[in-house]
């Protein structure tokens, strides 16, 4: 009895720490949905699958910045050259968007493949082509495939292979500082970009807040860019941001009054 009563105290007091998470759940069922900082949980999906990898861009990450998940500067936004292109049948119509894979290069022939693996954030579309998909038309459905940037391709195969067999499955994303809140559209109309997203990585459920307003559901545009057609000028904004694997975190009054379209804000903690 001694025990749960100190386990609940701590429950408590960690609860209260957070007060950017939910200061407004109205019961200990929602606070339980928490997930708390730096908090490390099982990989998504412990499974190997079979498919198939290629490379775009140059060593510098030229052709691999923007797309069709909706980021800018990968570089700025913390991922890198660790990225890649997925085919129709892994973007699921980019609700994988910001999902975090693991690879390697599995039998390819005369000895292309390179020992180890590589961990990448899935943050573009290797559309389908009007090519056969056994002559260059690999993204064609329902083929699984990872348009590499050129640097993680080199990390594990040889440059001349150009197509290599891989294992790949699902991991966990470790992110840098908190989950960024991008503020586009304009006056009578809020799009937000959330990206650097730890923990499954992809957003499935995206509520807003105004400081005059209650909760109010955000639908997806495209990629990772969430709307809402409500008129937000002069209100701070939070936001409870649910992921793939059924996670939410409640960002609350994360952006100040007084935000322009075009700045990026960073909430305090990350899945």
């Amino acid at each position: 009895m001694i025990a749960l009563l100190v386990a609940s105290l701590a429950a408590l007091s960690v609860v209260a720490m957070a007060g950017e998470y939910n200061a407004q759940a109205p019961s200990p069922h929602d606070a339980g949905r928490l997930i708390m900082p730096m908090a490390r949980r099982a990989h998504v999906d412990k499974r190997w699958y079979d498919a198939h990898a290629t490379f775009y861009g140059d060593l510098g990450g030229g052709e691999t910045m923007q797309g069709a998940c909706g980021y800018g500067d990968l570089f700025k936004q913390g991922y890198g050259l660790e990225t890649a292109a997925l085919s129709t049948a892994l973007f699921n119509n980019g609700l994988t968007c910001g999902a975090c894979f693991e690879l390697y290069c599995d039998n390819a022939p005369y000895n292309w493949c390179k020992r180890g693996t590589i961990k990448i954030t899935a943050t573009n579309l290797c559309p389908p082509s009007d090519k056969p998909s056994t002559a260059g038309g690999w993204c064609n459905p329902p083929l699984r495939h990872f348009d590499l940037s050129e640097k993680m391709f080199l990390k594990i195969a040889e440059y001349k292979a150009g197509i290599v067999p891989v294992k790949y499955r699902r991991i966990l994303c470790y992110k840098q500082g908190g989950v960024q809140f991008q503020l586009g559209g304009n006056q009578y109309w809020l799009l937000v970009l959330i990206y650097n997203v730890g923990g499954a990585g992809d957003v499935v459920d995206v509520k807003v807040k105004g400081s005059k307003t209650g909760w109010v559901q955000m639908t997806r545009n495209w990629g990772q860019n969430w709307q809402s057609l409500a008129v937000y000028g002069g209100q701070g904004l939070s936001f409870q941001v649910t992921t793939s694997d059924r996670k939410t975190l409640w960002f609350n009054d994360v952006v100040p009054w007084n935000w322009n379209i075009g700045q990026t804000f960073q909430g305090k903690y990350n899945f």
